[in-house]
């Protein structure tokens, strides 16, 4: 059996895990209206309430399929745009003009949404799950800034895109690195796993032992993966890191759409005021350069991952980590596309 036969999950369009995927800018929900927004095949209303609170419910009005982006926000209800049904905080129906009895009439249908690093994440697994929107391993319990960096739809699934940087045979050729990656795999939970480089840097000539200096024992670059669809790279040396976050999600025509996160540790005063900028921008500078040799593979590639070698041990882990992922079925395009009838002949 060829190695792409066992691949039941991997870069197959139409499976969702469950995780956090971003939705939209948080700088485009303005308190007091609503907006729409869609995940795959869910059309969505999202509306930031007087409490300065972002929420998510399914788009249409129960009562005849009004889009609730045209309706009202009050307080922390929306109205619909149609009959004026009102509906609370939490999607249960509080008023209905035309009578006084509400009774069972249906609510609306509420999404598990958080804001972080200027964005609005949606969770696509159980409302109970307590699982957090991503955070660099590195920088867990310290305060951040964060700036969003470059949007960009690459024409293949997420998984293609994020195997990338853990290929160490493409460093080497596309990007020309020097050092010979090894990259060691640690699972941090179900859904999260990490991979580490820990060759030490080369002494070939002046240059990289002076670069030496600077790193304590292997060069740093570290990737963390969450669901397979988000992940973080920090790279630099021993005193400064650089942190990247990748927020993907899929599309349903097979591609990826993406934002880039660019975060530093909060420095305070002045040094905060002057220093922080010119980190932020460094760290574009930084994934900039990674992600503009590979743009024309991603236009044209059709990922089918017939031949696995030694080299690719990184990318086979997260493949089979990403096979154990549980499915966010409600969420999945194939949940929605209506089962054939079979006729007895």
């Amino acid at each position: 059996m060829a190695y792409f036969e066992k691949i039941k999950k991997f870069g197959v369009n139409g499976f969702v895990p469950e995780g956090w995927y971003w939705l939209m800018r948080s700088d485009e929900v303005k308190r007091g209206k609503a907006y729409p927004a869609k995940f795959l095949t869910i059309d969505l209303v999202l509306y930031r309430g007087e409490d300065d609170q972002v929420r998510a419910f399914d788009a249409h009005c129960p009562h005849m399929g009004a889009h609730l982006c045209d309706g009202f926000v009050e307080g922390n209800s929306i109205r619909c745009p149609f009959h004026f049904w009102k509906y609370d905080e939490l999607g249960k129906c509080s008023e209905i003009p035309a009578q006084k009895e509400i009774g069972n009439m249906p609510g609306l249908k509420s999404h598990k949404v958080r804001e972080a690093y200027g964005l609005i994440w949606l969770w696509t697994g159980h409302k109970e799950d307590t699982e957090q929107v991503p955070v660099v391993p590195e920088l867990v319990g310290i305060p951040l800034d964060s700036k969003l960096g470059s949007n960009f739809v690459k024409n293949c699934h997420p998984n293609v895109v994020m195997i990338n940087a853990i290929d160490i045979q493409h460093f080497r050729s596309v990007h020309q690195l020097i050092v010979d990656l090894d990259m060691k795999v640690t699972p941090l939970t179900d859904r999260c796993i990490q991979f580490s480089n820990i060759t030490p840097m080369p002494e070939k000539n002046a240059i990289l032992r002076f670069a030496k200096k600077f790193y304590k024992s292997a060069l740093t670059y570290e990737m963390t993966y969450w669901w397979g669809h988000t992940g973080s790279v920090m790279v630099g040396p021993d005193f400064l890191h650089f942190y990247i976050i990748f927020a993907l999600r899929p599309t349903l025509d097979g591609k990826t759409e993406g934002q880039t996160i660019l975060v530093t540790k909060k420095r305070k005063g002045l040094m905060g005021l002057l220093v922080n900028p010119i980190l932020l921008f460094a760290t574009k500078l930084v994934g900039d350069y990674f992600a503009k040799g590979d743009t024309i593979i991603f236009t044209r590639i059709k990922f089918k991952y017939q031949t696995p070698i030694r080299a690719d041990k990184a990318i086979i882990d997260f493949v089979e980590h990403y096979e154990r992922q549980n499915e966010a079925s409600k969420y999945s395009p194939l949940q929605s596309v209506p089962k054939k009838e079979t006729v007895n002949s």
